[in-house]
This record gives structure tokens, sequence and C-alpha cells, in this order.
């Protein structure tokens, strides 16, 4: 009879090379989907040219070179895209939209890049806003309460706050939770070989204290108003 111990090595060993064999072949022959926003072909590359529309209702805005620090941090293959809006009492909005390549790892947690800049995540939550889209739809954004301590000039420290929103999309898909779209990325690629092609939209305020209510419903003003101008419609409702 043989060893139950020498079963069990033998069936987890061929497990884990049917498992590298599988992935090996994903790797070579998986097919990059298209992206959920209307982002345009550079020829050559697999980075597309993102449009932040610059006119968004009675916001003025600003174009943001893509800081050298993204350029060092994300994979070649990123497409990036940001600008500063400003409404017209001059709060500032910074809206980001960073597009994964074939390189996942464009994609990352919130809950890392945060605190690595020294703020605080003192509150988080699920909010739904409508979209007046072709079709209308319902959009699920995380909404996060930040805090941080400053130093000011004479010495002295204060609390400053922020408001942090963001979702991730890809074709015909949206969620505001990282893990479920790692989850779905994953299935799609074992169901059908194609990679699906997602993108990080964040949208970033500074306030004062008791402004986070106002500042986010400014926020969510400019991302009804922006959306439909560079991201694609979705078919839920």
């Amino acid at each position: 009879m043989k060893n139950p111990k020498w079963i069990f090595l033998t069936t987890a060993l061929v497990l884990i090379a049917v498992t590298a064999a599988g992935l090996t072949w994903l790797s070579g022959n998986q097919k990059l989907g298209e992206p959920g926003l209307k982002a345009t072909a550079i020829p050559g590359q697999v980075r597309m040219n993102i449009d932040l529309p610059a006119h968004v209702s009675d916001f003025s805005s600003t174009n943001v070179l893509e800081p050298k620090v993204v350029v060092g941090y994300l994979p070649t293959d990123t497409s990036y895209a940001e600008r500063m809006y400003f409404d017209p009492d001059g709060l500032r909005i910074q809206s980001t939209a960073i597009l994964m390549g074939e390189d996942r790892t464009s994609i990352h947690r919130p809950e890392y890049c945060l605190p690595g800049q020294g703020w605080s995540i003192d509150k988080k939550e699920i909010v739904s806003m409508p979209i007046d889209d072709n079709p209308p739809y319902q959009l699920q954004v995380a909404k996060w309460n930040l805090s941080t301590t400053v130093q000011l000039p004479d010495g002295s420290k204060e609390t400053a706050f922020g408001l942090y929103v963001f979702w991730y999309v890809t074709k015909g898909e949206e969620t505001p939770d990282h893990n479920k779209m790692i989850e779905q990325l994953t299935l799609n690629l074992f169901r059908t070989g194609g990679l699906q092609r997602w993108a990080y939209i964040s949208y970033f305020a500074v306030c004062g204290p008791g402004q986070q209510d106002a500042a986010f419903g400014e926020i969510k003003r400019l991302i009804q108003a922006q959306v439909p101008k560079f991201q694609l419609p979705l078919s839920h409702s």
C-alpha cells in the first residue's frame, strides 16, 4: 500500500505544475481587452491618450503633467491623465485616471499610497450617484474622509482634512472595490483568456474643518458633469 504522505506530495506537485503551466499559457496568449474610457490609441504602443475634459459645467481647469514619481513608479505601459479643477469658490479638485496595459500592477490599492503621503483614513463608505448618460445609470463610488497633521511656518501644527473619491472601470463594468476588481479580472482571464483593461479613477480635495460634506458635494457635481465626457456608458441601471 502506498504511503499517504507520498500520494499527498505527488498530488500537490502535480497541481502546482498544472497551475504554473496554465498561468504561463495565459500569460503568453492573453488578449488585452478594451477600456471603459474614451481613450485613443497611440500607434505602436499599448499606452493610450486619455482626454479628461477641460470644460465641465462652471468648473475651470488646468492640465497637470505626469509627475516624475508616477513615471518611475508605474509600469511603462500605463496610461495616465490628470487635471486640476476649480469650482467657482476656488475649491481645488484633483482628477486622475490611470489605465492599465498588459501589466495589471498599474492599478494599486489607495490604502497604500494615501498613508504613504501622510493621510489617515478616518471614514469609508460607498455612495451611489446618478449619471445622466445614454443609458442613464447609477455609479458606485468609494468615498473616504481623510485627515493629516501639517506643520505651519511658525512651527505650530494643525489638522487638515480631505476627501478622496474613486472607482475602477473597464468596458461595461465598474466597481468601487479593489478586491472585486481583481476578482473580476482573474475570472475573466481564466474563462476567456482575455485580460480586462481596468482604469482607476480618483478625485482628491483638501478642505477645512467641518467642510467635508460641502467638498464632497462639489466633487459629486464635478463627477456627474464630467464622467459622460470621458467614460463609456455602463449597461446596468
